[in-house]
């Protein structure tokens, strides 16, 4: 047995305990925290695969940025209130095992179509590829790309500012008793 196989069979029950443990867990917080460890099992998953770049990727922009970015909204619709179990919706099991069988056997009719066919790569893919994955993805992100790249990083920051700004503006509630009150204030003057 290999380094790389002892590796693998030490992270993929890990792997496939955290997701499940996601998907069982009641708590936000505590889902997106299984959610973490499955992102970082994933990583080393493309650390023994031999990417690099990917393993960089996944640790800082899904393991990084997109938890702190679900553990932020999750805060800010806070966790303290209970979740009614009622279905309000007739049959939305059925239909969301359905639809989830249905993707499933899509993506296996798309993967063999995509293996089974496939017996090259494209006519110019090492040239195209030249220097490594990171140096192509970066000549193609940063000259074809990079005005719709610096756009959407834009767009991602003012959204992330107007989300702390409509966040922290403090809406008062008005209860019944405040309405009664104030209209009993209202008649006694």
């Amino acid at each position: 047995m290999t380094a790389e196989q002892l590796v693998f069979w030490v992270f993929a029950p890990i792997s496939v305990g955290s997701a499940i443990a996601m998907v069982l867990q009641r708590n936000a917080v505590h889902a997106a925290l299984f959610l973490v460890v499955n992102f970082f099992t994933i990583a080393v998953f493309y650390l023994i695969l031999g990417a690099s770049f990917l393993f960089a990727v996944q640790i800082i922009v899904y393991a990084g940025a997109i938890m702190v970015l679900f553990l932020f909204v999750i805060m800010l619709l806070g966790v303290d209130r209970d979740e009614s179990l009622f279905e309000r919706l007739k049959g939305q099991r059925v239909i969301a095992i359905t639809l989830g069988v249905g993707i499933a056997v899509e993506l296996i009719v798309a993967i063999r179509a995509g293996i089974g066919f496939a017996t090259k790569g494209a006519e110019n893919f090492d040239a195209v590829n030249r220097g490594g994955n990171a140096e192509a993805l970066g000549r193609v992100l940063f000259r074809q790309y990079f005005f719709p790249f610096e756009v959407t990083s834009v767009l991602l920051i003012v959204a992330g500012i107007a989300v702390v700004v409509l966040a922290s503006q403090k809406r008062r509630i008005i209860t019944r008793a405040d309405a009664a009150a104030a209209a009993a204030r209202r008649e006694a003057a």
